[in-house]
C-alpha cells in the first residue's frame, strides 16, 4: 500500500514524499528529523499505533498536519484519532482523489473528514452525555498504553524495557497497573482488549 501510494503521490508535481514509516515508532523519529508539512498516518501501526504515534509528533512539532488514513470507521478511532490532532479522516478504501482533496484542504488550514464517516461523528457528537464512554485512551497513561501494545504484540517485559528505555522494575510495574485499573489478568485478554481498542490489530 505504501509503495502504491508513493507512486500515485509523487504523480503530483506539487507533492514530494520524503520518507516512509513501517511502524510508529519510525513514523514519530522521522516526523522530528525531517519535519515535513504532512503525515499520512495509518492507524494500525506496529509498535506504536497511528493514535500514539500523532499524539507524540504533534507534542513535538505542532505545526505538522497529519491525515488519518484507516480501515476503521468506528466512532472511537475517529474521535480519538481528532482528539490527538489530525487535521483529517480517511478510509483507507477511499478513491485516490478524496486523499489529494484532504491533502489540499488541510494544507489550506481547513480540517477535512470523508464523507463516509461524518455520519459517525455527528452521532457521536449528538449522543454525547455528561458521563463519557470509559476507553482505553481515558483509562491508561500514555506510558502505559505504549507498554500494553507491546505486550499484545508478543513482547516480554524485558525487551519493553529494552524498545522503551525503562527499567524491568518500571516496566512490571506498569503491567500490574494495567491488569489492576482493566480488571483483566492474563495476556491473552490484554491482547484481545488492546486489538477490541484499536492499539493493535491481529
Amino acid at each position: 500500500m505504501r509503495d502504491g501510494l508513493r507512486i500515485l503521490l509523487e504523480r503530483h508535481g506539487h507533492i514530494e514524499v520524503l520518507q516512509e514509516a513501517e511502524d510508529g515508532r519510525s513514523a514519530v523519529r522521522l516526523a522530528k528529523e525531517l519535519m515535513p508539512d504532512m503525515v499520512i498516518m495509518d492507524i494500525g501501526l506496529p509498535l506504536l499505533n497511528g493514535i500514539e504515534a500523532t499524539r507524540q509528533i504533534l507534542s513535538e512539532a505542532p505545526s505538522i498536519k497529519i491525515i488519518a488514513l484507516s480501515m476503521h470507521s468506528d466512532k472511537r478511532f475517529v474521535s480519538e484519532m481528532l482528539k490527538a490532532g489530525a487535521s483529517a479522516y480517511l478510509l483507507k478504501d477511499c478513491a485516490f482523489e478524496e486523499l489529494i482533496t484532504a491533502i489540499n484542504t488541510v494544507s489550506s488550514g481547513k480540517l477535512y473528514i470523508s464523507p463516509s464517516v461524518t455520519g459517525v461523528i455527528v452521532e457521536n457528537y449528538l449522543k454525547k452525555s455528561a458521563t463519557s464512554e470509559a476507553n482505553v485512551f481515558s483509562v491508561l497513561s500514555e506510558r502505559e498504553r505504549e507498554v500494553l501494545q507491546l505486550l499484545a504484540e508478543g513482547m516480554n517485559v524485558k525487551e519493553i524495557a529494552f524498545r522503551l528505555h525503562l527499567s524491568v522494575k518500571t516496566v512490571e510495574t506498569h503491567r500490574t497497573n494495567i491488569m489492576n485499573r482493566l480488571d483483566i489478568h492474563s495476556i491473552a485478554e490484554l491482547t484481545k482488549y488492546a486489538i477490541r481498542e484499536g492499539l493493535t490489530n491481529l
